[in-house]
């Protein structure tokens, strides 16, 4: 009897390029094509004798005539189409030689990062696009214990470059929280900044957030995404069970850890970094890496599948040193 055929699967490189305005480089399949007609994310087929890293310099000098100087990962994941599985090895290119033009007459754009959310993509490609939006470093706020010090950190953090926070002040009263959360949501939008809650999802359009942090208790006890779109939601998430959870109500993006020992949560064992690995390859969304995790161990997540890492204490002490923190936050953007 004949055996049904493997399923194949392509291996493809793509590129998130971004230039110095932090616009996204977008070009137009040719209509007979694959999804002709959709705006993608420059690269192609990585070669059986090709490592990914080497078919991205191919692809982007062949397909737009620029030649790569640095690029690091961005995120993983597979998509079955019909007949066959693509496996996309997506980085992030930020230094180049070239100016980016379709050589193979493909109309190509620079597009503003939220401005992907207007254009028509494969339907691989969601989480490219999340991913693209996100920034590397992931702020977690801890409790506001010392009201002068917490709003001094928050708004030296702020100017450092830091635009992702997440609220967390679980030891206030309900009133107290919403007071709080109010004046921190403002500081964050003066900035540029979008905030997110470690509290009711209610609390979120109450009080003018951009969104809602999932503890993974709650991730459990929802069946449905409980934003609409336009606003983001996260999610804790230590198993693949509560990624795969995460994934199928229509999280954005996830956070996994302890990746290393930390000092908050001395008992819970860390997945190390091959155990991030893991949670990165399965979770088909961008996932930061928390625990133990600074400025400093970032590349080491970005080669593991992480979008970045989130912190507390690290990223909150580093902001008694602007200056530094600034520096620091700008090496990781341009890499």
């Amino acid at each position: 009897m004949n055996q049904p055929a493997a399923e194949a699967i392509v291996h493809v490189a793509a590129a998130v390029i971004v230039d110095g305005a932090g616009r996204v480089l977008l070009a137009r399949r040719a209509p007979h094509r694959h999804q002709g007609g959709l705006w993608e994310f420059p690269g192609g087929k990585v070669e059986p004798h090709e490592t990914a890293r080497i078919a991205l310099a191919r692809e982007l000098y062949e397909e737009v005539g620029i030649v790569v100087e640095s690029a690091r990962p961005l995120i993983r994941l597979r998509h079955a189409y019909a007949g066959k599985t693509v496996l996309l090895d997506v980085w992030r290119v930020a230094a180049f030689r070239g100016v980016p033009h379709g050589r193979e007459g493909q109309p190509v754009e620079w597009v503003a990062v939220d401005a992907l959310l207007t254009r028509e993509f494969p339907a691989a490609n969601p989480p490219i696009i999340t991913a693209a939006r996100l920034p590397p470093v992931y702020l977690i706020t801890p409790e506001p214990e010392d009201g002068d010090v917490f709003w001094s950190r928050l708004e030296t953090a702020l100017a450092a470059g830091v635009r992702l926070v997440q609220f967390r002040a679980k030891q206030l009263d309900a009133p107290t929280q919403r007071r709080f959360a109010r004046r921190a949501i403002e500081l964050c939008h003066v900035a540029g900044a979008r905030l997110l809650l470690n509290a009711p999802p209610a609390w979120v359009d109450e009080l003018g957030a951009d969104g809602v942090h999932l503890t993974s208790a709650r991730l459990r006890d929802l069946s449905e995404r409980p934003l609409r779109r336009e606003l983001w939601v996260a999610a804790s998430c230590h198993t693949p069970d509560e990624l795969r959870h995460a994934r199928a109500i229509g999280v954005d993006f996830a956070v996994a850890g302890p990746v290393l020992p930390t000092a908050s949560h001395p008992d819970a064992p860390p997945l190390g970094w091959s155990g991030l690995r893991d949670l990165t390859e399965a979770a088909a969304m961008p996932v930061y890496a928390l625990g133990g995790m600074s400025p400093a161990a970032a590349p080491t997540a970005f080669a593991h599948g992480a979008q970045g890492i989130a912190a507390i204490s690290s990223l909150w002490e580093a902001a008694a040193d602007s200056v530094t923190l600034a520096a620091r936050l700008r090496q990781l953007e341009s890499s």
